[in-house]
């Protein structure tokens, strides 16, 4: 039996920690089962789960009579599933604006509150928030961490070895996924996780998010169509288009509901566009580029397993894109930065830049493996580096393709860094 009791720590660790001592409350946000309570009770002094099956009905008559009372306890105090009492959201904020201290509440939720009317106020300067994802390879101990991207920004990288993972070993952990809930687990087992938890978001999920009853089917329909568009810019109607193909037709609007309630729940994480001072008037495309938040979700959805995978290259390098974009997401918030797409009217497009705070930018493509792609990959970075009006903006911090396979990191003459994705850590 895998033992459920090991933590894995995890970039959040720190990023909470930070958080606890600058604001009076941490949301911490994301799907179910990535980790978000067991990190919050590493830190937590007290604890209330408000979706207990013995208490729920008490906590929600509380949270409307006496919210107060859920948040007594010692500080820091965990509130698990808030979403489901929304009132200790303003009692909380009230609270930590006469109290005002920090670190007194530690806030969870998979969910966006299905009635946003019952808070009357943002939390702006009371609350920080923090998205946690699935597990990068580094987090769940697939990646050496013999490269860093810190060290990257601070050009301080040098060449690494240890990637060890091989094509088959990249295959099975696009289909795993990066729950924590699975790293103890047999292959066989771990592989079952993913499907049970888009069976449970169709069937469940996206129907209690907001308390609007959805059709299972069409959410799994939906999920598979998702998935053959995820890396993409396509509309809400291009999605419907290929929904409707040979089955009975919804409506856009109806779509879009669905996309909503999917993203309220945080399966799905589109990716904004980036738009940098470039030299030339060209006209920059801002549609976001369609992504699950983790490349199970997409394996499963589709029904396809690492075998699969490895007879279909052109899936496979789709699949892996979409696990790279959550490691570097993961990764950029260490860094205090965001991961952006970039497109514009000329087809020029790069799949990652990521932009930190402080204004340093590293452009990124991201491919399977293979001389020829890698080589595809460098000059789209050169080109779109070449177009960056530099009197506006810094330079890049560096130009990387990130790769799947690879034994280890170089440094190309042109200056492009060649990484793969097993040897990189935050």
């Amino acid at each position: 039996m895998p033992n459920l009791d090991t933590y894995h720590k995890r970039i959040a660790d720190k990023l909470l920690s930070e958080q606890l001592e600058t604001a009076g409350a941490v949301l911490i946000q994301g799907p179910k089962w990535c980790g978000k309570t067991t990190t919050a009770e590493q830190l937590a002094k007290s604890v209330i789960y408000i979706d207990n099956p013995k208490q729920l009905k008490t906590n929600v008559t509380l949270a409307e009579t006496d919210p107060e009372t859920l948040l007594k306890g010692d500080i820091p105090r965990l509130i698990d599933e808030w979403q489901l009492t929304p009132q200790l959201w303003d009692a909380a904020r009230y609270l930590i604006s006469h109290q005002r201290k920090t670190g007194l509440y530690i806030f969870t939720g998979s969910a966006v509150p299905p009635d946003k009317t019952l808070i009357t106020h943002s939390g702006t300067g009371r609350f920080a928030w923090l998205t946690m994802r699935t597990m990068s390879l580094w987090e769940s101990g697939d990646s050496s961490g013999a490269f860093s991207l810190e060290a990257l920004f601070k050009q301080q990288a040098e060449v690494a070895g240890a990637n060890d993972l091989s094509i088959n070993d990249l295959a099975y952990l696009v289909c795993r996924g990066g729950w924590p809930g699975v790293l103890e687990m047999s292959e066989k087992n771990a592989l079952k996780q993913s499907r049970n938890y888009v069976d449970a978001v169709c069937n469940s999920d996206i129907s209690r998010v907001d308390n609007v009853e959805r059709n299972a089917a069409f959410a799994a329909r939906l999920l598979r169509v998702f998935a053959r568009h995820q890396g993409g810019q396509v509309s809400v109607s291009m999605i419907n288009a290929d929904l409707t193909a040979n089955q009975p037709s919804m409506s856009d609007d109806t779509v879009a509901s669905y996309l909503s309630a999917l993203k309220n729940i945080f399966v799905i994480e589109d990716m904004p566009a980036w738009c940098p001072n470039l030299r030339s008037k060209t006209a920059i495309r801002t549609a976001d580029t369609r992504y699950f938040i983790d490349s199970s979700i997409a394996t499963a959805a589709l029904g396809v397993g690492p075998n699969d995978l490895l007879n279909d290259l052109n899936t496979f390098g789709l699949m892996f894109e979409t696990l790279a974009v959550r490691d570097l997401r993961v990764y950029a918030d260490y860094l205090d930065g965001k991961v952006f797409h970039y497109r514009d009217k000329n087809g020029l497009e790069c799949d990652a830049v990521i932009h930190l705070r402080n204004g340093s930018y590293g452009l990124i493509e991201i491919k399977l493996g293979g001389d020829t792609l890698i080589e595809e990959g460098a000059k789209t970075l050169l080109k779109l580096a070449g177009k960056i009006d530099t009197d506006k903006m810094k330079l890049p911090s560096f130009l990387m393709v990130l790769t799947g396979l690879g034994s280890y990191a170089y440094k190309r003459k042109d200056e492009v860094w060649v990484v793969p994705i097993g040897s990189l850590k935050n």
